[in-house]
C-alpha cells in the first residue's frame, strides 16, 4: 500500500510540473561545448640518485669519510641535507666475504632533491671533485602541482564559457547559466628523465660564474571540460 501511495505522489508531481509549464532537461534549449586548457611549468623538484661505494683498499677513503665529505660539500652549495637528502638503500658484500675471504665492502644509495638547475650543476661539480660520479637524475616534479591541476581545470571551464558566448552570439542568442559540467580528460605529463640521464663529467675546473646550462622539458597539465549552457533569445 505504501508503494502505491509513493508512485501516485511521484506521478502527480510529474503531472503538476507539466501543467505549470516546467521543462525537463531534454526539453530545454541548450548549447554544448568543450573547453580545453593547458599549462606548462619548469620543474622545481629534481630527484637525484647518488651511489657511494666503499674503497676497495684500506689506503683509500672509507664510506663514512666519503659520506661526511659529501654532507659538507652539499651544505657549502646551499643544500638542506636534513630536508632534501635521504638514504634509500644500504648494501654490503658481507655474505660473499665468507666465501671469497676478501674485504667487506659497502655501498649506500641516496636520494637528493634539488630545486633548480644551478644547484644541480654545482652538485655534479662538487661531488665529482670527491670522486663521486655515480649520479643520475631519477625524475622531476613540481611542488605546486595540486594548485596547477586546479588552475588548468578552471581555465578549461572559462574557455568553454567563452566559446559558448561567441557561438550563441553568432545566431543572435544568449548562453545562460551552466546546466551540466563534466570533466572529459585530464593529463599530467611529467618528462621521463630515466631515458635521458644527464651525466656531467670533466667539469671540476668550471667556475661557478660559468656553470653549464641544463634545461629540462617542462611539466605539462592539460584539461578538457564538457559544459552545457542554457540557450535563450537575445533581448
Amino acid at each position: 500500500m505504501k508503494k502505491l501511495v509513493f508512485l501516485f505522489l511521484l506521478c502527480s508531481g510529474f503531472v503538476l510540473r507539466a501543467q505549470n509549464g516546467e521543462k525537463n532537461f531534454i526539453d530545454q534549449n541548450y548549447i554544448e561545448v568543450t573547453g580545453k586548457a593547458e599549462l606548462e611549468v619548469i620543474p622545481d623538484e629534481i630527484y637525484l640518485k647518488i651511489l657511494i661505494n666503499e674503497a676497495d683498499t684500506k689506503s683509500k677513503v672509507t664510506l663514512e669519510e666519503k659520506e661526511q665529505k659529501m654532507y659538507g660539500a652539499l651544505k657549502k652549495i646551499g643544500v638542506n641535507v636534513d630536508k632534501d637528502l635521504a638514504v634509500k638503500d644500504f648494501a654490503s658484500n658481507f655474505n660473499d666475504h665468507w666465501l671469497k675471504k676478501d674485504e667487506i665492502k659497502s655501498s649506500k644509495e641516496y636520494q637528493l632533491i634539488v630545486h633548480d638547475t644551478k644547484t644541480l650543476s654545482l652538485v655534479f661539480i662538487e661531488l665529482e671533485k670527491m670522486d663521486i660520479s655515480n649520479i643520475t637524475i631519477d625524475h622531476v616534479d613540481h611542488s605546486q602541482k595540486a594548485e596547477f591541476q586546479k588552475q588548468v581545470k578552471i581555465n578549461a571551464i572559462k574557455a568553454a564559457r567563452e566559446k559558448a558566448d561567441y557561438l550563441a552570439e553568432a545566431i543572435k542568442q544568449d548562453a545562460g547559466k551552466a546546466m551540466f559540467i563534466q570533466e572529459q580528460n585530464f593529463t599530467y605529463y611529467r618528462p621521463n628523465t630515466l631515458n635521458s640521464n644527464i651525466m656531467i663529467r670533466g667539469v671540476s675546473s668550471v667556475k661557478k660564474e660559468a656553470l653549464p646550462e641544463i634545461e629540462f622539458e617542462k611539466i605539462k597539465f592539460e584539461s578538457t571540460m564538457l559544459v552545457r549552457f542554457e540557450l535563450s533569445n537575445s533581448k
